[in-house]
């Protein structure tokens, strides 16, 4: 039976791997994870001012020193707030922007998409100095609006290449149908065009939440005297006090970013099975 499968799957037939060609990607593979299990590792150590290796000692009381700490839980009510905010206008705005640019066809197309993904390519030094800049010549106050609007800049980006990416899947057929039948514009899109486009637009928002929880570069040019997590992070690290909280820490961000990722690639990879698709 198992011969049979190989025939009938070509991704079983193909041939084996070489033990050098996977020496290298074990080697790859430590190279890019290692220093996030010495994070792990990190946050149990006994040792509190040093990184001794191996660790003096293993303890978890360090979770609770972090859970007792006050000065974290600002940082991080913060940072969900703006993460959530931030997210929630990219995919409103991502949307919207998706929608115009794979339905409608005009001179410059191309050119203005261009323009809409910009922000995720530019350095976030250039993204930074320039919404800083902005908010200084528009006498706008530094708060915690000015860090939604910053990152929403770049999460608007990623909800919207999910969501063009399965419109321009879908069939303008369905759409057609659709009115055919009777349905107004917001029937069509509850019906027709989001059960379609739910899968993307939640991995996008999903990416674009992660992005946004962790992000340091354009909140330290927009948070003016606001820190969120990841700037008291850095913050601890120029001037630690007890290194294994900051690891405590660590593993929350990782977690944070981690997760909505992992879903999002669940999500998205069945997106080719959309209706109308291929037709």
């Amino acid at each position: 039976m198992r011969s049979d499968l190989s025939l009938s799957d070509p991704r079983l037939s193909g041939p084996r791997a070489s033990l050098g060609l996977k020496a290298a990607a074990f080697a790859g593979l430590l190279f890019l994870h290692l220093p996030i299990l010495l994070i792990f590792l990190y946050a149990f150590t006994t040792e509190e001012k040093t990184y001794q290796f191996p660790p003096p000692g293993l303890t978890t009381q360090w979770f609770g020193v972090a859970w007792n700490r006050a000065d974290i839980w600002p940082p991080l009510w913060l940072s969900l707030k703006v993460a959530s905010v931030a997210t929630i206008l990219a995919i409103i705005l991502g949307t919207l922007v998706a929608a115009a640019m794979s339905r409608a066809k005009f001179f410059g197309r191309e050119q203005l998409s261009l323009l809409v993904i910009l922000p995720i390519a530019l350095p976030g030094v250039i993204t930074g100095m320039s919404l800083r800049s902005a908010f200084g010549v528009m006498e706008i106050p530094f708060s915690t609006w000015t860090i939604i609007l910053g990152h929403a800049t770049f999460c608007i980006v990623i909800v919207y290449n999910n969501a063009v990416a399965r419109m321009r899947r879908l069939s303008g057929g369905i759409m057609e149908a659709s009115a055919d039948l009777g349905a107004n514009a917001f029937q069509t899109f509850r019906y027709v065009l989001l059960p379609n486009l739910g899968s993307a637009l939640l991995a996008g928002g999903m990416l674009a939440f992660a992005l946004s929880f962790d992000e340091v570069i354009v909140t330290t040019f927009t948070a003016g005297q606001q820190s969120t997590l990841p700037i008291w992070m850095y913050n601890e690290l120029i001037r630690p006090r007890q290194r294994p909280v900051t690891n405590v820490v660590a593993i929350v961000v990782f977690a944070a970013t981690f997760l909505p990722i992992l879903i999002a690639y669940y999500l998205t990879r069945g997106g080719s099975e959309t209706a109308g698709g291929g037709k």
